[in-house]
């Protein structure tokens, strides 16, 4: 009976001591340095991996699963590209600065790679390409690099980063969202992490 009566063991939480919660953008200023930081050390991969990151805004899923016909026409770098998300099965559309074109071209030359190689082959040997948390410690580094904390950076900061500029620069949510691939403009409001009466009225004067 005394078994019985006895308390359940509590479980730790997962997040017990950890900063949860949305992830920040990059600065610009963040952007900068650690674009010269890669070129300067010719860490060619990871500049492309950044700067692609940056300009498409794709989930780390999305991002790490290219390959090369989905960003390139022939042997060129695309300015623009079209990707079926996983997650959502929606295809979103992106430009891709000259920046990015340059440092993806760079790496699809030094590695070898066709159109229907990934663009960030794993060097595991059980998976094909660049995994999510292989991704996740990559972008850790980087954190490091910028003196930043990490529990306040992720892979979302990547996603996040150019979304937020461009909505700052624009106000324009729709685009935004059209960017990010959400069905609705409430999901882009919070990602963006913006007051909802607020954004919801700047969309409504856009289609003025």
């Amino acid at each position: 009976m005394n078994d019985l009566m006895a308390p359940t063991p509590r479980r730790t939480p997962w997040n017990k001591g950890k900063i949860v919660g949305q992830k920040a953008p990059f600065k610009p200023k963040d952007i900068r340095a650690l674009r010269v930081r890669l070129q300067m050390e010719h860490r060619v991969r990871e500049l492309a991996l950044f700067n692609l990151g940056i300009d498409s805004t794709l989930r780390g899923c999305d991002l790490v699963a290219l390959k090369g016909r989905d960003v390139c026409h022939g042997n060129q770098v695309a300015t623009r590209a079209i990707v079926l998300q996983h997650k959502t099965q929606r295809p979103v559309q992106f430009e891709i600065t000259r920046a990015a074109r340059d440092a993806v071209q760079a790496w699809i030359r030094q590695a070898a790679l066709g159109p229907e190689d990934f663009l960030f082959p794993s060097r595991l040997h059980d998976s094909l390409h660049l995994g999510t948390r292989q991704y996740a410690r990559i972008l850790g580094h980087w954190v490091d690099e910028l003196g930043l904390d990490r529990a306040d950076y992720g892979t979302h900061s990547m996603r996040r980063t150019n979304a937020t500029l461009i909505y700052r620069r624009t106000k324009n949510l729709r685009a935004v969202q059209l960017l990010l691939g959400h069905s609705k403009l409430e999901s882009t409001v919070r990602y963006l992490g913006i007051e909802v009466d607020d954004a919801l009225e700047i969309a409504e004067q856009s289609e003025i």
